[in-house]
């Protein structure tokens, strides 16, 4: 028994739960994205080797309360950490043992208190005409492996059963041919504009869009067809028409005459069109598994068995139906079955009033939906308006906006239903306790995080050897930098093409000689457009945002991105031939199918149209996006085709919505070409229909005299207009003002090349000061810091310029949340760094690294409006903390590999040195990490209090929050290394550090790109793990093998 007690309670246990618990966790997230919520809850989640792993993590956590005495004075911050995931477990048991949710639906103008389950019941209903008993059990599924599943019950004594057969998630039924199959008749109809399949089988007869169309049933058939003498016949009571594409064949169809039915044609009868390819087909209607999006339900197939009767019984159904039990009798007794939900009563009432969608300026996009409604309760009634992160809390029930249907004849809100609240507030009082703690633990005496102050206080280290080593570690990473900038140019490169057409100079001559004015095209930059989006913005956004991306350059022959949009504006019809739009290297298949040499670097937008007006790489391209896994040239082709599409939107004039309907509700605004669809009247419609050629002829006027004083008159009346009739959303004079400059200097894109500098010249510095003591090398170290210093300010003003011009806070998509790493990693780097001269260096290469990364082509940097769900002060809180949490991680991981290169560089007579060198290192290194511990862990909990402040539930297991968790078990685990006999010493630790980056990266970049859930932001490629991952774990798995051979000669005990 001492020995179970004692297994119970060790630290290997404990070491092992947070491993497997983190590997069975990711599984599930696998699981999930391939084949369902409900087979990773069935298979892990729910499962009871799952929830032992939960209840051992408690029996541990006890166990080490009392062993490690935490109930001591001076370790009570370790105990609340403790006890905080106890209480957070237990409340994860009341949840999902007694709580219950589901979504009710309500049509504006009823009232009900009916709600539908979240799980999903097989009910039974049994009776023999004089008596009744109704049975259910919660049923849950897995798409993968085999189901074991028995319902036994029974009725006034007489047993039945009921064992699963076969379980097909989202079913649908699809034809096979077989040679001794029944006889089909494929029938093809074409509704809203898509095709429909039907196979009707001989004898039988189905509704097609409210036409009963019959196979070999006459009877009751409006259209039936007849299999005589080896030919198909059809027979309407209905007149039609049919065309016969192939020959152009046209005829009458004469109502009640039996026909030849003509194959391959179209036929058209009472409004239904339709097509019969050929003759009748032999197989059989087979139940097959498709996607959840278009067949939502599941086949059950039972074998039902009473009084040693047997039948198999077919039910469908799924999450949140409700269908139409299946009826049978057998064994004297009458049997209704049904799976899905459950309907739900609630002890009041709720009535929906009126339904609200709002949408962002001039689209579509939701801006936030919301219901009015009215609570009836026997004690008292009053109205509440439920939106998005604004919850109704009645009785122990939680109501949030999930989503709506809105359809011509009716508009039905969806209402999340959530009645968890002990669970809930178990689990806050975890929350709490864990909050506490996790601060007291950095700020109060005598824990791990104050040791590690004090040892980092005390270490005395002797810089010279170890600045030496890294300056050559740094040295050679730069060199094998520049071994592998494959995209750079060979030094005798020219980077202007020596076969430039004759028309092209021309043309740019052409452009030059009719460029506007700098300084006028910068005023006209200032005129506020609104976006598809909804978003107003300075043209100057649009402008800065079409030159980079269309042509990869700042200017275009020396002229800014205003200029060349105003240019594009006055003469669109010049810019079809103008060379501007960036063709990716070495893609020549490209270049050959436009027509252009394969030495170009830029394309014409007349080079993608063809003699006929076509598109030529349309086809090429719907394929590209088609495909899963793209090749380079369909990457490239994607690229190039978003250039396209974003410079012929700006010649069509279509971007330049800048007159604002009068009074419209949607305060939509439009261009010239939309004038037509507005509604303008007297002198308004006078006003937008002339008011651009006017300007376009006194541009011209100016542009000959210099005198550019009446056109800028007339950007001012245009200005004047838009803050007459749209000033519910015209932006402040000083956020255009702050996001024309914020387009001007684009600063973190010089970030990252000022921090690359400004690290490496440190570097630089400091190995200069192991060979020159003076003075003056110190006061250069101490610049430069300063300078580092300088640039994180220009970080954080960047970010605050982003925040101030958005009206939200900048970590809101892939982008920001980048750029907002980069400052994290920054700001730590500068904390732990205060005696760490090597530390800032190295954190401001990490964070230069960071910054290249967010311009990568798959990040856009584009401001753009929140989707509703992210419109809460909680972003600010739960993303802010959780995405800040990168930061330490990032340095931690940057050290821990620093810390491995000086253990391989370890030789006898730079032993001692090194060995406090690698001792600083480590102290910092996981005094970052639990800082980002900290963070990480609070960050995540306040996401799930947002959850349950806005979805109603706390937990959700969605992949995002399930790895979050993932990366808490895992640096929970390397913090806690020390503890487990066999795993403690810096070498494992620093190892463990780099390794345990991973469940970041896979946090942050995998979620998005390889699962899909709330969290998911990527779009286009379904990537493929770059190559650099192979590279990484190549390259840790060489250093760690070098570094444990030294460290083992040099360094273990």
């Amino acid at each position: 028994m001492k020995k179970v007690i004692a297994l119970l309670f060790s630290t290997k246990l404990m070491a092992f739960l947070f491993l497997s618990f983190g590997v069975a966790m990711g599984v599930a997230t696998f699981i999930e994205n391939d084949y369902g919520t409900q087979t990773a809850k069935a298979l892990v989640y729910n499962s009871w080797w799952f929830e032992a792993m939960m209840l051992l993590f408690v029996v541990n956590f006890f166990g080490n309360i009392f062993r490690y005495q935490l109930y001591k004075k001076e370790k009570f911050s370790v105990l609340l950490f403790h006890l905080s995931f106890v209480f957070v477990i237990l409340g994860a048991g009341v949840t999902r043992y007694i709580s219950y949710e589901g979504v009710m639906p309500i049509k504006e103008g009823e009232t009900t208190d009916v709600f539908f389950s979240e799980k999903t019941y097989l009910t039974l209903t049994l009776d023999n005409n004089r008596e009744q008993r109704v049975v259910s059990e919660d049923l849950l599924l897995s798409a993968r492996g085999k189901n074991n599943f028995v319902f036994d019950t029974d009725f006034r004594g007489q047993e039945v059963a009921l064992e699963l057969q076969d379980y097909v998630p989202y079913a649908f039924q699809q034809f096979e041919e077989k040679e001794d199959g029944t006889s089909y008749l494929h029938f093809v109809e074409s509704s809203s504009g898509s095709r429909h399949d039907h196979y009707i089988k001989e004898g039988t007869l189905e509704n097609i869009h409210g036409v009963l169309v019959g196979f070999g049933h006459k009877k009751d058939a409006l259209v039936n067809f007849e299999w005589v003498d080896e030919e198909l016949k059809m027979q309407s009571i209905f007149e039609g028409t049919f065309l016969r594409m192939a020959d152009q064949l046209r005829g009458n169809i004469q109502k009640d005459t039996l026909e030849t039915f003509k194959y391959l044609t179209l036929h058209n009868i009472a409004g239904m069109s339709f097509v019969v390819p050929k003759p009748p087909l032999e197989g059989e209607m087979t139940w097959v598994s498709g996607k959840k999006e278009e067949h939502p339900e599941d086949l059950l197939v039972f074998k039902a068995s009473s009084k040693g009767e047997e039948k198999n019984i077919e039910v469908k159904g799924g999450q949140y139906t409700t269908n139409a039990p299946v009826q049978f009798q057998m064994a004297g007794l009458n049997f209704r079955l049904s799976y899905g939900a459950k309907e739900l009563q609630l002890p009041f009432q709720i009535k929906l009033n009126d339904f609200q969608l709002e949408k962002y300026p001039g689209s579509e996009s939701a801006m936030s939906y919301a219901s009015e409604i009215t609570v009836v309760s026997p004690e008292e009634t009053f109205d509440f308006r439920v939106f998005m992160n604004h919850i109704l809390d009645y009785k122990g029930y939680k109501f949030f906006q999930s989503s709506y249907d809105i359809t011509p004849e009716y508009e039905e809100t969806r209402l999340s239903v959530n009645h968890d609240f002990w669970g809930t507030w178990i689990t806050y009082v975890g929350y709490f306790l864990l909050y506490a703690g996790l601060m007291l633990i950095l700020f109060v005496k005598n824990t791990r995080f104050s040791a590690l102050r004090n040892q980092l206080r005390k270490l005395k280290i002797k810089k010279e050897l170890l600045t030496l080593v890294v300056g050559i570690f740094i040295s050679s990473s730069v060199f094998s930098q520049e071994d592998h900038t494959g995209h750079n140019h060979a030094p005798g490169e020219k980077h202007v093409h020596e076969n430039v057409s004759k028309e092209a100079e021309q043309l740019d001559s052409l452009v030059i000689a009719n460029a506007v004015d700098k300084a006028h095209a910068e005023k006209f930059s200032a005129l506020v457009i609104q976006d598809a989006g909804g978003r107003m913005k300075p043209a100057h956004t649009f402008a800065s945002q079409l030159l980079r991306k269309v042509s990869k350059k700042e200017t275009f022959q020396n002229l800014d991105a205003n200029q060349v949009f105003l240019s594009i504006v006055e003469n669109p019809q010049l810019w079809f031939r103008v060379p501007i739009i960036y063709l990716e290297r070495g893609n020549d298949q490209l270049r050959t199918i436009l027509g252009i040499d394969t030495t170009e670097k830029y394309g014409r937008l007349i080079d993608f149209i063809d003699e006929k007006g076509q598109y030529k790489i349309k086809a090429l391209v719907e394929q590209a996006q088609k495909t899963a896994v793209k090749s380079k040239f369909q990457k490239d082709l994607v690229n190039v085709d978003k250039r396209v599409g974003l410079l012929y939107s700006a010649i069509g004039g279509a971007v330049l919505r800048i007159f604002p309907i009068p009074n419209d509700a949607n305060n939509k605004w439009v261009s010239q070409p939309e004038l037509s669809n507005a509604k303008f009247t007297g002198k308004d419609s006078v006003f937008v229909k002339q008011i651009l050629p006017v300007y376009m002829h006194t541009l011209k006027q100016a542009k000959k005299t210099g005198d550019y004083e009446e056109a800028a008159k007339i950007i001012e009346g245009v200005q004047n207009f838009q803050k007459k009739y749209g000033a519910a959303v015209y932006p402040s004079a000083d956020k255009i003002k702050f996001e024309i400059a914020y387009n001007k200097y684009d600063v973190f894109k010089k970030l990252f090349s000022y921090y690359m500098l400004a690290g490496l010249l440190l570097f630089v510095l400091v190995i200069f000061q192991i060979f020159n003591k003076r003075s003056f090398v110190n006061v250069l170290v101490k610049m430069n810091v300063g300078v580092i210093l300088l640039f994180f300010a220009m970080h954080t003003a960047g970010l605050g310029a982003r925040w101030f011009i958005s009206g939200h806070a900048p970590w809101s998509n892939a982008y920001e949340s980048m750029i907002y790493v980069a400052w994290a990693t920054m700001f730590f780097g500068l904390a732990f760094g205060k005696k760490s001269t090597l530390t800032i260096a190295a954190t401001s290469f990490l964070t230069a690294m960071i910054l290249m990364i967010a311009h990568w082509n798959w990040m856009d940097p584009e401001i753009a409006n929140l989707v509703p769900v992210l419109n809460s002060y909680w972003l600010m809180i739960h993303v802010a903390i959780i995405v800040a949490s990168y930061g330490p991680f990032a340095l931690s991981m940057i050290l821990g590999i620093l810390a491995l290169v000086l253990m391989v560089l370890t030789r006898s007579s730079n032993k001692k040195k090194l060995n406090n060198t690698i001792k600083e290192l480590t102290t910092i290194n996981e005094m970052s990490i639990t800082v980002g511990l900290v963070l990480l862990t609070i960050g995540n909990f306040l996401g799930g209090m947002w959850a349950n402040e806005s979805w109603g539930r706390y937990w959700g297991w969605d992949p995002k929050e399930t790895w979050a968790l993932i990366s808490i078990m895992t640096y929970a685990f390397v913090l806690h290394m020390r503890l487990v006999p066999g795993l403690r010493g810096r070498f494992t630790y620093n190892l463990m550090s780099v390794i345990a980056f991973a469940s970041i990266m896979m946090t942050y970049f995998g979620v998005n790109f390889y699962l899909s859930g709330l969290h998911s932001y990527a779009s286009g490629d379904k990537i493929v793990t770059p190559s650099f991952v192979y590279y990484s774990i190549l390259f840790v798995a060489v250093l760690g093998t070098l570094a444990y051979i030294k460290y083992k000669k040099y360094y273990q005990k």
